[in-house]
């Protein structure tokens, strides 16, 4: 997969950190201070599980507690290991500071297979992670919030909130101890499609930047592009759903674990997802055409290409045969830092991780608050602003009324004028307005400073900088 002088994905990350402090103007001991991890726990427990006691290793790490609380997944995954919780957890927090999030940094992992497990197992292995982790202040929703990451989700979102309610009864915030719950357990509404939301928005705000779009060497708008996506987990799913279904993108390759599918007249997400739901894999997919050596896709013709899985897909080995001239990172790290050197050389130009993914935590945050003032979003001021909306509907109806057939209101005006917003879209409202302000701020450092080439520098510039003015702001 990757070459022997291949950085790994922690010294990508310090890679990317030190080419754009070496832009900036930070005294040694606040760039030291913002580049370390802060701290990370190992716990090692024991789960009795089918007659046995079974050891699971276990990482919670806070890499920046410059605002309070901490922000990051818990996964579930055997590449589970400190040097990847440790990166992750930097990566969360120039994530948090580009989009405004007033989160510090930080991620949480076990070393386990859940598919390995039935589900009364996983229970037992998450409520008693969650307890080592608790009983520490290392789940906290005041102090260290963690939200689903790779192989978990809702579920084990849920029984981590439980679990914190169980040993903190009289905590009346308990339940923002964790974010991405279930709707009926205190989450929000379009948090599942939150990340893979946040990257069609990453995606339109970057055809809307006209220079963006001239120096990947496209135009035009996202209607009709090629899309390829590797991985249609959540992130690439709901991607793929929303470019396909609302913004005229063809989905022409979808990479999963057992191959790829190819169609260039595109493929049907759902129905993609959906056989890959009963038969493990795309293998036997009727429509399209399979390639079992899933990682040449990758490097197929394409407009857009989505690494939406796995860290280091993109590599040393394969970069300089990527065709695709626009990349958008929704997965965290899919392109070390080795292979981004040649891709820039190349001129593709990569909308980084830590903004393009960023959809997760962004609405993590809203749900975080939602929990926090114990009222969903909307209900104060959604029936009196359709009763103000109505209000103009009876004058436009008088109006058309007395004009007679000179003149009448468009048809479905009226329905979609009187309906208030819900919370699903008070919460993409807000989705979208943070993810345009963070690509400006990044395009505007791009497009303005003559030292930065591309976007991940400009990110890496915005985030260090807001995290800087963090601390000096603290008297550090």
């Amino acid at each position: 997969m990757s070459t022997p002088n291949e950085p790994s994905f922690r010294e990508s990350v310090d890679i990317m950190f030190n080419r754009a402090v070496a832009l900036m103007d930070l005294p040694p001991g606040l760039e030291e201070k913002i580049r370390v991890c802060n701290a990370t726990y190992t716990v090692r427990f024991g789960v009795r599980l089918r007659g046995q006691i079974q050891t699971f290793t276990g990482y919670r790490s806070v890499h920046s507690e410059h605002m309070e609380p901490v922000k990051g997944g818990i996964r579930f995954a055997l590449g589970v290991n400190q040097d990847e919780v440790e990166a992750l957890a930097a990566l969360m927090t120039y994530k948090c500071a580009l989009v405004e999030a007033p989160f510090g940094g930080s991620k949480g992992g076990l070393h386990v297979d859940p598919r390995e497990y039935d589900e009364h197992e996983l229970e037992l292995i998450t409520r008693r992670f969650a307890y080592e982790l608790i009983k520490r202040d290392m789940i906290n929703p005041a102090q260290n919030v963690p939200a689903p990451d790779m192989g978990t989700g809702e579920r084990e979102m849920a029984w981590i909130a439980d679990q914190y309610k169980r040993m903190n009864t009289t905590d009346i915030n308990g339940v923002a101890c964790v974010t991405g719950k279930p709707t009926n357990a205190g989450g929000i509404q379009g948090r599942t499609e939150a990340t893979g939301r946040g990257v069609q928005y990453a995606l339109r705000e970057f055809f809307r930047d006209a220079e963006g779009v001239k120096k990947a060497g496209m135009s035009g708008t996202l209607d009709g592009k090629t899309v390829v996506v590797q991985g249609l987990g959540n992130v690439g799913y709901h991607a793929a759903k929303f470019l396909a279904g609302e913004d005229g993108c063809k989905i022409v390759g979808i990479i999963e674990r057992d191959g790829a599918l190819v169609d260039e007249r595109g493929l049907d997400v759902d129905a993609v997802r959906n056989w890959i739901a009963s038969h493990d894999g795309v293998a036997g997919y009727p429509d399209g055409t399979y390639v079992e050596d899933g990682a040449t896709v990758l490097e197929m013709d394409c407009d857009i290409l989505v690494p939406a899985a796995l860290e280091g897909v993109i590599n040393l080995a394969n970069a300089d045969r990527i065709k695709a001239p626009l990349i958008i990172e929704a997965a965290n790290g899919p392109v070390t830092a080795g292979a981004d050197a040649i891709l820039r050389d190349k001129g593709t130009v990569i909308i980084p991780d830590m903004y393009a993914n960023a959809g997760g935590v962004t609405v993590s945050y809203f749900e975080w608050v939602k929990n926090l003032s114990h009222i969903r979003f909307g209900r104060m001021q959604r029936r009196q602003e359709e009763a103000r909306h109505q209000l103009v509907v009876d004058e436009l109806e008088r109006l058309s009324r007395h004009l007679g057939d000179a003149w009448s209101m468009t048809p479905d005006f009226k329905d979609k004028y009187l309906r208030g917003a819900d919370e699903l879209e008070l919460v993409r409202s807000g989705l979208d307005d943070t993810m345009r302000a963070a690509y400006q701020s990044m395009a505007s450092v791009w497009h303005e400073r003559g030292d930065v080439d591309d976007l991940r520098t400009a990110a890496y510039l915005v985030a260090i900088g807001k995290v800087a003015d963090s601390y000096r702001a603290k008297g550090l």
